[in-house]
C-alpha cells in the first residue's frame, strides 16, 4: 500500500506550512500530494507551485472541479501540468456539489454521471493529440454552422495517457468510475464498510468494462493525527465531519450524508443535518458519533495508526492518503513522520 498526502484547500492560513508538508512528503517517499479546490483557491496554480519546489512526488487534483473548466481546458492544464513535472501529475474531476456548481460556477446540477462520462471522454481525446471532434448530448465540438474547426493539442505532454481519478460516493457514481477511471479518490472511508459502500460497486463498473480490479488505484483521504488521548483527537474532527455530514448540501442532498447512512448512521445522520442546517454548528458536532470519526480517520499511537492502516490494506486501498492534523507545523510533520513509521510497522511498505 503507498502513502499519498491531501493539503486540503489553499488561503486557509496554513500555506507555509502546507508547503513544507509536501516536502517533508517528497523526502519521505510519500508516492502523490493532492490538492483540493471549492470555492476559494484553484488547485492547478497550488500543484504548479508544489511541484515547482519538489523533486520526486507526485501532485495530483483532488478535485479540479467539472463545472468550472471545459473538457478541453481541462486536458490542456493537465498536459501543462504533466509536461512541467517531468510526468508527475494526476487528474482527479469531480462534479462538486449543487450549491457549488449553481451558485458559484452558474452551471446547472443535472445528469452529474453523463456529465461526467462525456468529460472524460472528451478530456482523454484530447489527450491523444488527435483533431478534436465530439458529438454529445451535453458538449459538441466544434460547434456546427459556425467558424469553429477541429484543433489538436499543440503541448506534448510527457505521458499520452495520465492517470485519471474521479471522486466519487454514491453507488452509481463508483460504478461509473469503475468503468472509466484509472482511480477513485474517496472520502470518510471505514475499512469496515469500505466493500459494501464503495469497492463493491467499482468492481462492477470494472467488469462492465471487461477490467479486473487490478491497477486501478483505490485512493481514499483519511485524517491522521497522533497522541495518546484517541477520544480529545477525535473531538477535532468534530467539526470538520459534521460540516460534510450536515451542511455539504441540502437536506435533500447531501452525498456524505448518505454515506453516514450507508455505514448505519441513519440516525445520528439526521440529527447532525437537522442541527446543521438549523445553524447550530456546536450541537450538530456534538451529536457526531465517536465510531463514525474513529472509523474514517487514523488516530492515537503509532501502533494504533499501523493496525488502522492494516486495515485499509486487507480492505483493498491502494493508495492511502493522510492529511496530517496538528495545531503547529511541527506536529502536522511529526504525523506525516507518524505515517511512514506506521506503514513499516504493519509490514505494508
Amino acid at each position: 500500500m503507498r502513502l499519498g498526502i491531501n493539503l486540503g484547500y489553499w488561503g486557509a492560513g496554513m500555506d507555509a506550512d502546507n508547503l513544507a508538508v509536501a516536502q517533508e512528503a517528497d523526502r519521505l517517499g510519500y508516492d502523490v500530494c493532492w490538492a483540493a479546490e471549492a470555492y476559494g483557491s484553484d488547485a492547478a496554480t497550488v500543484l504548479a507551485w508544489v511541484a515547482a519546489q519538489t523533486e520526486r512526488i507526485d501532485v495530483g487534483s483532488a478535485i479540479f472541479q467539472i463545472p468550472a473548466r471545459q473538457p478541453a481546458m481541462t486536458a490542456m492544464t493537465a498536459a501543462t501540468l504533466d509536461s512541467l513535472t517531468k510526468g508527475r501529475f494526476r487528474l482527479g474531476l469531480g462534479v462538486s456539489g449543487p450549491q457549488v456548481s449553481e451558485g458559484w460556477y452558474g452551471v446547472k446540477f443535472d445528469k452529474p454521471l453523463a456529465r461526467t462520462r462525456e468529460y472524460v471522454e472528451i478530456v482523454r481525446k484530447a489527450m491523444t493529440r488527435e483533431r478534436l471532434s465530439y458529438d454529445g448530448a451535453h458538449w459538441t465540438l466544434p460547434l456546427p454552422g459556425g467558424p469553429g474547426k477541429p484543433l489538436k493539442l499543440t503541448v506534448h505532454p510527457e505521458r499520452e495517457h495520465i492517470p485519471l481519478y474521479i471522486a466519487a460516493i454514491g453507488p452509481k457514481n463508483l460504478e461509473q468510475t469503475g468503468e472509466i477511471a484509472d482511480g477513485a479518490l474517496l472520502i470518510f472511508p471505514a475499512a469496515e464498510h469500505l466493500e459494501e459502500t464503495a469497492l463493491r460497486h467499482i468492481r462492477a463498473g470494472r467488469e462492465k468494462a471487461g477490467l479486473t480490479m487490478d491497477g486501478f488505484d483505490v485512493c481514499p483521504t483519511v485524517p491522521l493525527a497522533l497522541g495518546e488521548d484517541v477520544n480529545g483527537l477525535a473531538d477535532m474532527f468534530r467539526p470538520y465531519t459534521a460540516l460534510y455530514v450536515g451542511g455539504m448540501g441540502s437536506a435533500k442532498q447531501n452525498f456524505y450524508n448518505q454515506l453516514a447512512q450507508r455505514m448505519g448512521y441513519e440516525k445520528e445522520a439526521a440529527e447532525i443535518q437537522t442541527r446543521y442546517l438549523a445553524g447550530d454548528k456546536t450541537g450538530a458536532a456534538a451529536a457526531v458519533p465517536h465510531s463514525l470519526i474513529d472509523s474514517t480517520t487514523l488516530l492515537g499511537s503509532v501502533e494504533r495508526i499501523a493496525d488502522g492502516m492494516r486495515a485499509y490494506a486487507d480492505a483493498g486501498v491502494t493508495t492511502l492518503t493522510l492529511a496530517p492534523a496538528g495545531f503547529t507545523r511541527d506536529e502536522r510533520l511529526a504525523a506525516l513522520r507518524a505515517g511512514t513509521e506506521a506503514l513499516e510497522l504493519a509490514g505494508l511498505a
